[in-house]
Formats: structure tokens, C-alpha cells, sequence
């Protein structure tokens, strides 16, 4: 099943500049075109999104200074 942007970013519960973020990230690749309208296949979609979110969990924390050290 091929849908639009619009479309893609409401099934991954995510905005529209999202998806179009993914594309340029290479993380999702359009499957065809209907005008200038770009068209996406639903389970690309899910796979950018999991890649997405391991992605996300996988960073680590920033290095925060500890509180107990004085500053100088």
C-alpha cells in the first residue's frame, strides 16, 4: 500500500517534517512519485520509524558535571 507523506506521519505519530527529515537522513526512500507528490510504502515507513526510536535509545546521555564538585 503506497500513501503520502501526510498520511505516513500520521500512522507513525510523528510530523510531516519528520518524514521528510528521515528521507534526507536516508532512513526512508520514497517508493514512488504522483505528481510532485511523494508516495511511501506503509511498512518503510514503521521500519524508518523502529530505526528511528533504537536510534534514539541507543545514544547516551550527555555528561552532566557533578554536583557534588565544587565549581571554579
Amino acid at each position: 500500500m503506497l500513501i503520502t507523506g501526510t498520511m505516513a506521519a500520521r500512522e507513525a505519530a510523528v510530523a510531516p517534517a519528520t518524514i521528510r527529515k528521515w528521507v534526507q537522513l536516508g532512513r526512508l526512500t520514497p517508493a514512488d512519485r504522483q505528481g510532485r507528490t511523494l508516495l511511501y510504502r506503509l511498512e518503510d515507513v514503521f521500519a524508518a520509524e523502529r530505526a528511528a526510536a533504537r536510534h534514539r535509545t541507543a545514544r547516551p546521555a550527555p555528561a552532566r558535571p557533578d554536583a557534588r564538585t565544587p565549581s571554579r
